[in-house]
């Protein structure tokens, strides 16, 4: 039957493809078959890629207090576009996109006749599924109770995942902030460590069939963010709201939303290999821009002295310093952190920009979003969290020429906790300010939808390597996963380059690295966010080898193009950015032993480059050499180290 489809259609279907399956949509190469059905009135779909089953069998459907949309359905009407957009947006992992999809939306009735669309887009590798209510009598709103969506996967697969905290724990309270431990390769349905389920995204590996990426995307205030439930032994992972404890206990778990209405998109990539994987950009093709920016926003480079110097930094002497250090490399911004409320005064601060700006260096400054969600005690607080204060907070920034902010502590994935990012985001571009969010939520296609979002961080980032050896000690480890699982779907402020061997201010105790140099400045590309706020110090000027100091000089942070060479999450990854005309090619390696690859790198074919690389020891060393006609190139990356190569 799927050579029938194959030959005898050249977009869709058949009235009725086999018992129960409605419709069936393949991709433009024809590799990828989205399969949907209707099996005594219960709804599912499946995903094949080259003739290999990658999802199996998987419910679909909303309850709401409205209707149960979930069961006892029956089919309507099947209505089908096809999709070709081109957009340009510069802080994702590409500047320029041409999306091409086919859509096809399927009107499904329910035993109350109450109507729904289902709405599904399929690209080469890429499926991706949401709800769309209609507004079909008095009834102008509703409560979403349930979403039925779920994922199944064969036996065969093994996972990537990271767990859903559970609400109101950790330090001061503040989680779930997307802040744990990824464990590789785990089989299917193993129970979370906290029993909450696990985070967006999710990789499954689908034992000599191929992978796949879910996540979400499009969420804005309008619904709240959702994670996967804990997966039960037959390889099924269901849609989950928020636990009703996270904002400490205020707000619903259950989104409402007016009618007519739509749910955010849930994403499938899928490949036989992790190159689709860390280059898609479904994340930015399905959602559109929410308003329009204010103004053009100016991506860049950072210094940052909490990350080495810790809080007692935050005075207005250690700030002047690493003011000085952005100046000394070209960097457009310094981010002052927490407590500068208390430590700096807010009346001191105009000086503080004043000096920042008088040295080519513009500011983005720290704040707590904390209302009642968490008990994080560093200011300033209460004034993100209030509209009047916000916008009071704001203006007085924009007086004084301070380009962004980075707000911190936030509570978890309702609704409301939504809207707060989305208020503030929408707020801000009033006042020409640029968003960073820390201690806070996946960004779910904000890059797109937000014109004054920068980044999220959302990831066990730099300052863990601040406080546990047991960071230092997974930090290849982790750094490996980032590109194929959450750095694929969104961009993360990691805060990376620690070029420290010990992690305080004086560089002789605290935490002891374990990665080389060459692994530290690989980050810096490995690592996407169109401002990065590097963790280099002011000794790095005079301590670090001087080609170190002279590649961070010149990294860039916006990239118009990215290729996956290679890799394995947990083990290694090699991967290509370009900025303008010049090619950064970069790998990391997690395993014990030296990693030794040949590979084809067709971007520097015949052309010269400098070589940087980890020797054995973690020396770091930089020479040039000449790439062959062929590009084939000869790598050997050390445990705990890295090489770049850049033309």
């Amino acid at each position: 039957m799927n050579n029938l489809i194959k030959n005898t259609l050249l977009f869709f279907l058949l009235p009725i493809l086999t018992i129960g399956q409605i419709k069936s949509v393949t991709s433009q190469d024809g590799k990828l078959l989205l399969n949907f059905y209707i099996d005594q009135g219960i709804p599912s779909y499946s995903v094949e890629y080259n003739k290999k089953v990658l999802v199996e069998k998987s419910p679909l459907g909303l309850v709401t207090n409205h209707g149960d949309f979930s069961k006892g359905m029956t089919f309507q009407s099947a209505k089908e576009n096809t999709i070709d957009e081109k957009y340009e947006l510069e802080k994702i992992k590409v500047s320029s996109v041409h999306y091409q999809a086919k859509e096809i939306i399927l009107t499904l009735m329910n035993e109350k006749k109450q109507h729904i669309d289902f709405i599904f887009r399929v690209n080469n590798n890429d499926v991706a599924f949401k709800y769309s209510l209609p507004q079909e009598d008095e009834t102008a709103c509703c409560v979403v109770e349930k979403e039925i969506s779920a994922f199944n996967f064969p036996q065969n697969t093994t996972t990537f995942l990271t767990p859903q905290a559970t609400p109101m724990i950790g330090w001061m309270r503040t989680k779930p902030s997307y802040e744990e431990e990824y464990v590789a390769d785990e089989p299917v349905g193993t129970p979370s460590k906290y029993g909450e389920g696990y985070t967006f995204p999710a990789l499954f590996h689908v034992a000599n069939n191929g992978w796949a990426l879910v996540s979400e995307t499009g969420v804005n205030s309008s619904y709240c963010g959702s994670h996967l439930s804990d997966g039960i032994k037959d390889g099924v992972y269901s849609i989950a709201f928020p636990n009703p404890k996270e904002n400490n206990g205020n707000g619903t778990a259950q989104p409402a939303m007016s009618l007519p209405g739509e749910t955010p998109w849930r994403t499938i990539t899928v490949g036989d290999n992790l190159k689709p994987i860390v280059e898609t950009t479904v994340p930015f093709d399905l959602v559109k821009p929410l308003y329009e920016p204010s103004q053009k926003y100016k991506y860049g480079r950072s210094t940052w002295s909490w990350i080495m110097w810790q809080d007692n930094s935050i005075n207005y002497e250690d700030q002047v310093k690493y003011i000085d250090l952005a100046s000394t490399m070209g960097y457009e911004y310094v981010l002052i952190d927490g407590l500068w409320d208390k430590q700096i005064g807010q009346d001191r601060l105009p000086d503080l920009f004043k000096y920042a700006q008088s040295k080519g260096v513009d500011v983005f400054l720290w704040y707590n979003s904390n209302g009642y969600s968490n008990d994080a005690p560093q200011g300033a607080k209460y004034r993100m969290n209030n509209s009047i204060a916000r916008k009071k907070e704001m203006k007085w920034l924009k007086s004084h020429g301070v380009k962004g902010l980075k707000v911190d502590f936030f509570g978890g994935d309702k609704q409301e906790t939504i809207k707060l990012y989305e208020d503030i985001l929408s707020d801000a571009n009033e006042y020409g300010l640029m968003i960073i969010f820390h201690g806070c939520t996946l960004p779910r296609g904000w890059e797109k939808m937000y014109p004054n979002y920068v980044s999220s961080e959302a990831v066990l980032a730099s300052e863990n390597l601040i406080f546990t050896q047991h960071a230092n000690d997974n930090e290849a480890y982790n750094a490996s996963l980032h590109p194929f699982i959450r750095n694929a779907v969104g961009s993360m402020e990691f805060g990376p380059v620690l070029l420290n061997k010990r992690h305080n201010k004086t560089n002789d105790g605290g935490q002891t690295r374990k990665t080389g140099d060459v692994f530290q400045l690989a980050t810096s590309v490995l690592f996407q966010s169109s401002v990065q706020m590097f963790a280099i110090a002011p000794n790095n000027l005079q301590d670090a080898p001087s080609f170190a100091i002279d590649f961070m000089k010149n990294v860039p942070t916006t990239w118009d193009e990215t290729r996956f060479i290679e890799g394995y999450p947990g083990k290694y990854c090699l991967l290509a950015r370009r900025h303008n005309d010049k090619w950064y090619v970069v790998g990391i390696n997690a395993t014990k032993e030296p990693l030794k690859l040949k590979v084809n790198l067709p971007m520097l074919a015949g052309k010269d480059a400098s070589y940087y690389s980890d020797e054995k020891g973690n020396k770091p060393e930089m020479k040039n050499i000449k790439i062959n006609k062929n590009g084939e190139v000869s790598l050997t990356i050390q445990p705990n180290g890295g090489v770049i190569l850049l033309n």
